[in-house]
């Protein structure tokens, strides 16, 4: 039998992956491929924290893949390049891939599929990096979604209770392997390699640490996720948002396990149902991406295409980007992303409020920071995101909506915890002004070792003033 060509560009892991099951069960000899091809991806290439987590993953995948005799090959370049050479030196007659919904993933699943046709190969797509294909989930008209509660609403009533595929037990190896590149040429370690220390110190990639996570969060956390979720200072989260990007879990797993976890435990059902909405958002979020793709960079509320962001120098973006505003929970949250590569999801909301309605930047700015510094980059999940909170996208904030910092921190983080751990130089400050130091007494900034401008900055704007500006500008354009 001809050998088949296995595409793992979107999908690092072996459990439920039905494009290589379906492979293995054939019992013909499979390859898996990974490719990075940057010219399709354009300016959407990983990020650095991205490009961190993609390495550890894909030495996870190698090592996991040697453990059944078989190899990951590893290229970089055009896929149709480099399907054409593998095809060459394997004799493969068919190639496997799993869809993607984004337009360069789309535009480049044409391209294998036109190549496959001129030249008399099997070319198969199949599912896996969603619950439900975009296509399942329309309204009574026959047209996307734009709302979540309904899409969710409509959604749960479609996804099956099937169980997903467990790994393949045997692959069987070509007799002849393609060339493949080590993946230190790939380029994604950091470089200085330093700058991901703290990183490496908080996450393990790879689809074991993926089960195991999804394992401990549904054990330790998932009955109390609705009341705790929203508090940075407590881990009561899953944190699988790294692990679904790279496909090294699949959400029919997480939804499998999450049912299981819920039919067993009749008294924790509420918090783990609370959960699986929030999975329902990444759904939503896909949805959206494939029905309207200029999401990714034009808002989906075509009023917003003229609204009148503000221009800057830079320095202001730069205080924001290095959590120097002045305002405790957002220099917190920029703080921990910086380091982490991560940020808690309340304060996700927070500091993107803070850039896009108090200091009026596009949230084009914010997006691209996060492209680049989150180890949870998503094209759909990065952009729907956004755009909820600048109002001009599906199921958007309303317009008036602005988080207030202040009353923000002192709801989810009372006692400061959170910022006190990423901003450390206002550790000893009294819970009654760790929110708001710029309105705390000499006495008290003295005792705990804080001098405003200089030990941590002053509010880097006027809070009343930034709000009247904003919701000036958005009346212009409200409707």
């Amino acid at each position: 039998m001809k050998p088949i060509i296995v595409l793992m560009t979107n999908i690092l892991r072996l459990d439920d992956h039905p494009a290589l099951a379906e492979a293995c069960d054939s019992g013909a000899p499979v390859v898996p491929l990974y490719i990075f091809d940057e010219a399709a991806m354009g300016r959407w290439v990983p990020g650095g924290a991205r490009r961190w987590w993609l390495q550890g993953a894909l030495k996870s995948l190698t090592a996991d893949l040697a453990a059944m005799g078989s190899k990951l090959i590893v290229a970089r370049g055009d896929t149709v390049a480099v399907l054409q050479k593998a095809m060459q030196q394997t004799g493969a007659g068919a190639i496997y891939l799993t869809r993607g919904y984004s337009p360069y993933e789309r535009e480049t699943e044409q391209a294998v599929h036109a190549y496959a046709v001129e030249n008399d190969l099997l070319c198969r797509r199949f599912a896996g990096n969603l619950l439900l294909e975009p296509e399942m989930v329309e309204n009574k008209q026959g047209r996307p979604y734009e709302v979540f509660t309904p899409f969710w609403r409509r959604a749960c009533e479609l996804i099956d209770d099937v169980a997903p595929l467990d790994a393949p037990e045997d692959m069987a190896a070509p007799d002849s392997w393609p060339e493949s590149l080590p993946l230190d040429a790939l380029e994604f370690a950091p470089m200085p390699a330093f700058w991901a220390d703290p990183i490496a110190e908080v996450w393990q990639p790879g689809e074991a640490a993926a089960r195991e996570r999804l394992s401990d969060f549904l054990e330790e956390a998932a009955a109390t996720y609705p009341k705790m979720r929203d508090y940075p200072a407590v881990e009561a989260t899953s944190r699988l948002s790294p692990y679904l990007v790279s496909g090294e879990i699949s959400p029919r797993r997480i939804w499998y396990e999450t049912q299981r976890y819920i039919a067993a435990n009749e008294a924790s059902a509420s918090g783990a149902s609370g959960f699986l909405r929030e999975v329902g958002w990444r759904e939503f979020s896909y949805h959206l991406l494939f029905h309207f793709p200029h999401m990714m960079r034009a808002p989906l509320k075509e009023r917003f295409a003229d609204f009148p962001w503000r221009a800057g120098d830079g320095k202001a973006l730069n205080e924001w980007q290095k959590g120097l505003t002045g305002f405790p929970i957002v220099d917190a949250g920029m703080r921990q992303l910086w380091q982490t590569g991560w940020m808690h999801n309340r304060v996700r909301m927070v500091v993107a409020s803070f850039l896009v309605k108090d200091m009026l930047w596009h949230w084009h700015e914010g997006e691209d920071w996060f492209w680049d510094t989150l180890v949870d980059a998503d094209p759909a999940n990065n952009s729907a995101s956004w755009q909820w909170v600048a109002g001009c996208g599906a199921d958007a904030a309303p317009y008036f909506r602005i988080f207030n910092p202040i009353a923000q921190g002192e709801k989810f983080d009372k006692d400061g915890g959170y910022i006190r751990t990423y901003v450390p130089e206002l550790a000893d400050m009294p819970n009654d002004y760790i929110h708001k130091p710029f309105e705390a007494p000499e006495g008290v900034l003295r005792m705990a070792g804080v001098e405003l401008g200089k030990t941590y900055p002053r509010p880097m704007l006027d809070r009343k003033a930034a709000r009247e500006r904003a919701l000036a500008a958005l009346g212009t354009i409200k409707k």
